[in-house]
């Protein structure tokens, strides 16, 4: 089993990161749709779904939303909030996406990059262009490799309830590995996060490869222009030309 595939099943995982700014989030997806000029009846898929808060607010503006995430645990909660416009499915976003074809696809907070080898991002980009519409877009919302370089932390502790989760973060070679350990339960538990820090240009050559045009990087959740250095986020939009 990969790390992502035990780690992101565990209530643990979800208690940690459960402070996330839902505000922030849905600020950012307004600004997104409105930027896209996206119809209301638009189709679009939300890769890498989680619990569903993006999915649901998108299906809240008017879209027609399929929500797919590797994690059962994640998709078990989120059907609860189905309806005839939005639905969930458990989904390995490296494999052909199963629908008819869509205006848009997001794949949204750092919801890539997992992958050891190149060619399993490689069939990322591969699903997605099968199933978009042509002139669909495709949302990457990436971390930003020189900010990441510059501004990382190597330790800290974030408690949640009676949990401390003691995080420590390293670059090593092309990834940033995060080790989590914490005890609950009576015992102790180490799991670990590992990104690749993808460039500008690696990023671009995967889309190209599979009949994209990268028309706009933003560089943080309210759309400004990216800046190299300075940007916290690398928010690439493609359309799909052929």
């Amino acid at each position: 089993m990969e790390w992502f595939e035990s780690w992101f099943d565990t209530p643990y995982y979800h208690l940690l990161y459960s402070n996330r700014d839902y505000t922030e989030a849905e600020q950012f997806i307004t600004k997104l749709t409105t930027e896209l000029e996206l119809p209301g009846n638009s189709k679009i898929i939300d890769l890498a779904c989680g619990k569903g808060r993006h999915s649901v607010f998108l299906n809240k503006l008017g879209y027609d939303i399929l929500g797919l995430d590797l994690s059962k645990q994640s998709i078990d909660y989120d059907r609860q909030f189905e309806n005839e416009s939005l639905h969930f499915q458990v989904h390995d976003m490296r494999n052909p996406i199963e629908s008819k074809p869509v205006d848009a696809v997001f794949n949204l907070f750092t919801s890539f990059g997992y992958f050891d080898k190149e060619e399993e991002d490689r069939k990322v980009f591969a699903s997605v262009s099968n199933v978009l519409k042509t002139d669909g877009y495709f949302v990457l919302d990436y971390l930003n490799e020189e900010f990441v370089r510059k501004n990382i932390v190597p330790e800290t502790v974030i408690t949640r309830g009676t949990i401390d989760f003691k995080i420590e973060k390293r670059i090593e070679g092309r990834h940033i590995i995060k080790d989590i350990r914490f005890e609950a339960d009576g015992k102790p538990h180490h799991y670990f996060e590992k990104v690749k820090l993808h460039t500008l240009e690696t990023i671009r050559n995967y889309a190209e490869e599979n009949g994209f045009e990268r028309v706009k990087i933003w560089g943080d959740y309210q759309l400004n222009d990216f800046e190299k250095e300075t940007s916290p986020r690398c928010i690439n939009l493609f359309k799909k030309i052929k």
